[in-house]
Order: C-alpha cells, then sequence, then structure tokens
C-alpha cells in the first residue's frame, strides 16, 4: 500500500498516523490511526460486479444508519462524494470504526440474546424495503440459497464423521429445504451476523460492521446465519435460539413457513462455516482467525444432530406465538394397525412409540420426541447415513434388476466383500435377508453332503423362514418336531463353575460328540452363532467352536457361521465372531446390518460348496444381488473403513462395558455384564440368584420413558441387549448409563 498516506490526505483530508492489517477472510481490512481518530480502510480486487455491489452496501448502509438508532458502518466520502475510489489497481474504501465489545467478549444474558433478535429484525425491515433494481448476481458461497455448492468442500475435512454429519445436512437440505425456494421472501441481508461481527454496549446489541457478505438472500436467513454463533457452546441450544427468535419475531413478524425451515437453515450454516474454514485453512494454514469459530461449530454440529427437527419447529413457532400441529396419538396407529396386521407382529415397550424420523444414533418421534438408539443393530453405521442414501438413491435413479444381467455394482461389491474373508471363503450368494441366507446355506449344505441332518444350539435363533425355524430353538414350541434338527446346550458359562479356559467348552461340546455319535455320518451341518443373540448375549465358550467344527468335519459335515447380528466389525476386535474363537467355518451366514436396513443378505462358501448346485437345481433370487442393494453393501463397507467403526466399537464398548461393571459392584441385579465391542449384554438376577424378568422389563420401559432404546431377550427375558448403531459413542454410553444409575437407584432390592 506505498503512497496511501499521500493518496488518503489528498482524497478523504485524512493524516495517516499508523496502519494495522486486520484479519479477514478475502478483502483486506487495515485500521488508520490519525488525529481524527481510528478509521478502517477495506480494499477489494477489482472483479466484475464489485463497484455495483459497494454502491448497494453503501445504500443499505446509509439507509439503516437513517432509520435505526444503532452504529453502522457507512462508507466516509471523498473530496468529490465518492463512496469508494480506485488505488493501485483496486477499490478502497473509508468506514467509521465503531466502538463497543463484540458479542464474541460479552457474557450472552437474555436481555442481550432478546435485544439481538430485535436488532436483526428492525435490520431486515429496513432491508425489505430496499428492493434494488438490478440485484447482485454473483453466486457467493456464504449465500445459504447456495448451500449445495459447498459439496465438494466436503472431503477436505479431516474427521470423516464430521464429513458424515455435513453430508447428512446437505441432502436434508436438498430434501426439505430445496421444493421450497421459490415461495420463501427475500431481501437485502447483511448475512453475517456472527459474534465478531456484532457489537454490544451496556449489555445490549449497539451496532454491526461487516457488511461484506451482504446479499439479496431469503429474509429468513438473517436469523439462520446468526444463530449458530450465540447457540454454539450453549446448554440447550433451542432455548437460546427461541429468545431471538421471539424477539426477531415481534420487531419483524416471520412467516409460518420460514420459521418451520429455521432447523435445516441452521444446520445448514454450521455446515457452510465448516466447509470453508476447512477449505480457507488448506490455503493459509498460518491463519488462526479462519478457524476461529472452528471448534464451537463442530461441537454444535454433534449437538444440533441429537436435536429432533419436529421439536426445533414447535419450540420456534411457540417462540414466534403460533400454534404447534397436532401429533397422532400412538392410539390412532394402534387402531389401524389391528385392522390390518395381525396381531403376532409384536410391538417394543409398554407405551409404542410413533417414530418419524432417525439419524445416526438417534431416533425421533411424530411428536419431537428424541430417542437415543442403543438397540437397533440393522443400522450398522447409522441411520440414514448419506454415503448409504446417496449410493441406493443414485442407483435407483439409473438401473434396478437382477443377476441374470451383467452390472458392475454386484461385482464391485462381491469383490469388496470377500476380501474381508480368509482366502478359501471366496464365492458368494447375494439374497435379500439373512432368513433368505440361512435357508440357502442349509440347502447347500444339504445339496453338498446329501445329509439332512442340522446340528444347533439351545435358544439360537437363525431366520424366520421354514428351514430358519427347524434350526431355531428359541422359535420352538412345546410339542413342535423336528427330527432333522439336533440339538445340544447353549454353551454359557455364566452360571456354571466352570472357568472360561477351555474347561468350559470341552465340557459343553461334550453334548455335541455325543450327538454326533448317536447320528453318525448323518449330520450335514453345524450352525451356531459365535454370540447368541436371542440366548441372552451368549457368548460362546472358548474352545467350543473349534472342538466341535473339528468334530462335524471328522464325520463329514460342514460348518456354518451365522453372523447376522454380530458382523462387521461389531465386535470390535475382530471383523466376524467365528474370528474370536480362531475357527473358520465352511459357510458365513450374513444379514441384518449389511445394507443398514435396505433388505441384502448373503452365504460366504468356498468354491466347491457353492459349485453344488451348478448341475441343477438352478439357484436364483428375484432380489438378490439387485444394483441397489449391493450400492448399499458397499457404502456400508465404505463408510465402516473411512470412519473407523470397528476401532469405534472396541473403544466405545470396552468403556461402557467398563462403566455397567461399576455400576454392577453398587446394584447386585446386574449379575453379568458381557460382549464385545458394541454387542453386550446385561443379565438381571434377583436376590435368590433367579432370572429377574421383572427388573429387565421395568428397566426397558422406564428407559424408554427417559427417551433411551434397549431391548430384552434370553429364554427368561431377564437380559438387557446393548446393540445401537456403531456412531454410538462415549457421552451416549454416559448418558445410558446415568438414566440405568437413577432408575436403579429409585427402585427396592437393585
Amino acid at each position: 500500500m506505498k503512497d496511501i498516506g499521500v493518496f488518503l490526505e489528498k482524497r478523504y483530508g485524512l493524516s495517516v498516523e499508523g496502519m494495522h492489517l486486520l484479519e479477514g477472510y478475502k478483502d483486506k481490512t487495515f485500521r488508520i490511526d490519525s488525529p481524527e481518530g481510528r478509521i478502517v480502510l477495506k480494499t477489494h480486487a477489482r472483479k466484475p460486479g464489485i463497484a455495483h455491489r459497494l454502491n448497494l452496501e453503501n445504500e443499505l448502509t446509509q439507509a439503516l444508519a437513517k432509520s435505526l438508532p444503532y452504529g453502522f458502518p457507512v462508507a466516509l466520502k471523498s473530496s468529490d462524494g465518492s463512496a469508494w475510489e480506485s488505488f493501485d489497481e483496486q477499490l478502497i474504501r473509508l468506514l467509521p470504526f465503531l466502538e463497543g465489545e463484540f458479542l464474541a467478549e460479552v457474557s450472552h444474558t437474555d436481555e442481550l440474546l432478546e435485544s439481538l433478535g430485535t436488532f436483526l429484525g428492525k435490520v431486515n425491515q429496513v432491508g425489505m424495503q430496499l428492493i434494488p433494481e438490478t440485484a447482485p448476481t454473483r453466486i457467493t458461497a456464504w449465500d445459504l440459497q447456495h448451500l449445495s455448492i459447498h459439496k465438494p468442500y466436503v472431503d477436505v475435512l479431516e474427521d470423516p464423521k464430521d464429513r458424515a454429519l455435513i453430508t447428512y445436512y446437505l441432502l436434508q437440505y436438498e430434501q426439505v429445504v430445496e421444493p421450497q425456494r421459490y415461495a420463501l421472501r427475500k431481501c437485502l441481508i447483511h448475512n453475517d451476523a456472527n459474534d465478531w461481527n456484532v457489537l454490544t454496549q451496556n449489555g445490549k446489541v449497539s451496532g454491526i460492521i461487516d457488511f461484506g457478505d451482504m446479499c439479496y438472500s431469503w429474509l429468513i436467513n438473517e436469523l439462520a446465519v446468526a444463530l449458530p454463533y450465540v447457540l454454539a457452546e450453549k446448554e440447550d441450544p433451542l432455548r437460546v435460539a427461541c429468545l431471538v427468535i421471539g424477539a426477531y419475531h415481534r420487531e419483524f413478524p416471520l412467516k409460518r413457513q420460514e420459521i418451520e425451515l429455521l432447523y435445516y437453515l441452521v444446520a445448514g450454516r454450521i455446515c457452510m462455516s465448516l466447509c470453508n474454514s476447512a477449505r480457507a485453512a488448506k490455503l493459509r494454514p498460518e491463519s488462526d482467525y479462519i478457524r476461529i469459530s472452528e471448534s464451537p461449530m463442530k461441537q454444535l454440529l454433534h449437538k444440533w444432530i441429537s436435536i429432533s427437527p419436529e421439536e426445533a419447529s414447535h419450540c420456534f413457532l411457540k417462540a414466534a406465538g403460533f400454534s404447534t400441529p397436532e401429533s397422532a396419538d400412538a392410539d390412532d396407529y394402534l387402531r389401524r394397525r389391528n385392522e390390518v396386521l395381525p396381531r403376532s407382529l409384536s410391538l417394543s415397550y409398554t407405551h409404542p412409540i410413533v417414530m418419524k424420523r432417525s439419524a445416526f444414533q438417534y431416533m425421533f418421534s411424530n411428536r419431537g420426541d428424541r430417542f437415543l438408539d442403543a438397540y437397533n443393530n440393522i443400522m450398522l453405521v447409522g441411520h440414514c447415513h448419506p454415503k448409504v442414501v446417496e449410493a441406493t438413491s443414485g442407483v435407483l435413479h439409473r438401473l434396478n434388476t437382477n443377476t441374470r444381467y451383467l452390472y458392475p455394482e454386484i461385482l464391485n461389491y462381491s469383490e469388496r466383500l470377500l476380501a474381508y474373508f480368509p482366502p478359501e471363503l471366496n464365492r458368494v450368494f447375494l439374497v435379500n435377508s439373512g432368513s433368505a441366507a440361512t435357508d440357502l446355506a442349509l440347502r447347500l449344505s444339504r445339496r453338498y453332503t446329501g445329509r439332512n441332518k442340522i446340528l444347533a444350539l439351545n435358544n439360537g435363533y437363525h431366520g424366520n423362514t421354514l428351514a430358519g425355524i427347524t434350526v431355531s430353538h428359541y422359535k420352538h414350541k412345546k410339542g413342535d418336531s423336528y427330527p432333522n434338527t439336533l440339538l445340544c446346550p447353549m454353551p454359557k458359562v455364566f452360571g456354571t463353575s466352570l472357568p472360561d479356559d477351555g474347561t468350559a467348552g470341552a465340557h459343553y461340546s461334550q453334548y455335541a460328540r455325543k450327538l454326533l455319535k448317536e447320528n453318525s455320518r448323518q449330520v450335514g451341518a453345524f450352525i451356531a452363532e459365535p454370540i447368541m443373540g436371542c440366548g441372552g448375549q451368549v457368548p460362546l465358550a472358548q474352545g467350543f467352536l473349534s472342538d466341535v467344527y473339528n468334530d462335524v468335519r471328522r464325520q463329514g459335515g460342514i460348518c456354518i457361521s451365522d453372523e447376522v447380528q454380530v458382523g462387521f466389525g461389531r465386535l470390535g476386535s475382530w471383523n466376524w465372531g467365528y474370528e474370536k474363537h480362531g475357527v473358520v467355518p465352511d459357510m458365513v451366514i450374513l444379514g441384518k446390518p449389511m445394507g443398514n436396513g435396505h433388505p441384502i443378505g448373503a452365504v460366504v462358501t468356498t468354491a466347491e460348496i457353492g459349485a453344488a448346485f451348478d448341475s441343477g437345481p438352478e439357484f436364483f433370487s428375484s432380489f438378490g444381488g439387485n444394483p441397489v442393494s449391493c450400492a448399499a453393501g458397499e457404502a456400508v463397507l465404505q463408510v465402516l473403513e473411512e470412519e473407523g467403526l470397528k476401532a469405534h466399537a472396541l473403544d466405545t464398548g470396552t468403556y461402557l462395558k467398563a462403566a455397567f461393571d461399576d455400576l454392577s459392584t453398587r446394584h447386585k441385579a446386574l449379575a453379568d455384564i458381557r460382549g464385545d465391542g458394541l454387542f453386550l449384554g446385561v443379565e438381571l438376577l434377583d436376590a435368590q440368584g433367579n432370572p429377574n424378568t421383572a427388573l429387565a422389563q421395568k428397566l426397558k420401559n422406564e428407559l424408554r420413558e427417559s427417551f433411551i432404546l434397549i431391548g430384552t431377550d434370553g429364554p427368561h427375558d431377564n437380559v438387557l441387549k446393548i446393540k445401537p448403531p456403531l456412531p454410538f459413542n462415549r457421552a451416549n454410553c454416559d448418558e445410558l448409563v446415568a438414566q440405568m444409575t437413577r432408575i436403579l437407584e429409585n427402585l427396592p432390592n437393585s
């Protein structure tokens, strides 16, 4: 800025005693010290439209200063009355230096927050009166109308979990906001009322600086931009938001539609801020200013995802004096359900929940209640994970067919999936559920061995087909007869005096050996879960699988590992449960979490067994292996790898298990804590050592009333089962344990 002092004295009559560069994003800003006081000098690179934009900014600031008793940076006029000048290939402006403390530097009292809402409402009232003849046409990265342009920048963020949340909100924006874009009011807005632009004096907002991001945008975006900076690091962000919204609405009434979109627009601004700061930091890593709000915005993003859009909308509407919509009662749904669905389809909890939406480890009811999900293992990588959503919707827009045609999705997924298995397991049959996979595995085993009998475990569950039910003791009713199913006792260590060092495993394998001997050369396969889910989250005794696998193979049978519930890294230390036991099965059954809720299952086996149908009968599944399902499956594997969810499951599960162990020292009813990773069981016994089914149901339903979802299982339904989506984190563990502690402390003899 050589000779700038001479230029300023000539054109503005200003004597420059000192000049200091201030931090900023784009245009350079200087503080000028002069005998007349401090002045702000802003420089702008010459580019198309810049003169028009500066004139429009000057028009708005002049109108604001004329109408409102606040401080605004109205450009100082040069000697010929111009609001800006040309200097050294740039455009320059002089602005008054406004006094006051920044919003970031003061305590956010309720009075201050309400004054912010009032101030923004007044500013927008003025802005609404200025309808520019030619609105700025430049698309700015800071205009929420154009949030989707940030999609390419998401990958710049280092943390894959942050990337997932941001992508989720970008998709929500496309689904919810975009269809309403042409119905929203527009005006000239400041568009950057962040806490380092808003000035305060005496506990109230006194002015605002930096109109550099001013744009002709949706009116509601003024609030959407301002709110994140006062919500960050707040214990109750909705209460804070309502103070600002209520005051704004009293000053300048909002429309219902605008308020109902505010949750998503606030999320959009958070995402925009993080994308821009990450991108700018790559270009200017030395600047601390660029990342000044990054940490608070990340914290707010992770808190915002736990807030139901319905809850936020209801709060915001009430703050503005609008009525909130009535939600259909669960009884209405029950009545309709009972008219069309059989009673055998059970519901969870004494008071069933009407669910409306979900995100990662949270589910949201139609009333806006947020539930922490510690129960639904099907949504392995998180409810509505954007990578799965994008993968499936993208393929569904292009092609969905069956395996009689060639297409890349089935090959890409099969190759990627088989890479998780040892070399001998190199063939995959794709079907549409874990139950269908069990059915196919049993057919394959009988075709390959020529034998009909199956060895299984008491309290095991392997699917809902007729073939699956025959080997699922958990579903057997008194009087049922399945002569081709041989059942040996569930190899459960807890409740015995046997150590789990191979001793218990050897004890239980004797029963299997006896059955094999009694049915010599008749058993085609042995099927078992490495941790028995419906049996009560029971890890098989160490050494048991190895002994039985050897015995079954010795007499010509094959071994099937049912990994439907525990596979895909849920156990933390292993991809598959069989790895824990040091064995390799002949067939692996997959399902449930395989497509993160999309129906897909598989049988992974050897080339030899896979060829069992080559000579007929032909195997075909109408939906198995379709492109959409394969895209879902591959997306799940990508997320597992990118977000390190297997290691996360180990860390979080170890933390939660230790917390349960600690709780059990104070509450003896928690008799056994077992499982691995995020597949845990808590067995409850009464003072006499009997199954405490009543307490299990009490805890499950009381936790539901505290907005936490868990399940119960086991032969006596006295085992709490904890198997959440893998994004479940330590803070979620603390919430779960704290609520369990509260409930137990209020119960006698627990």
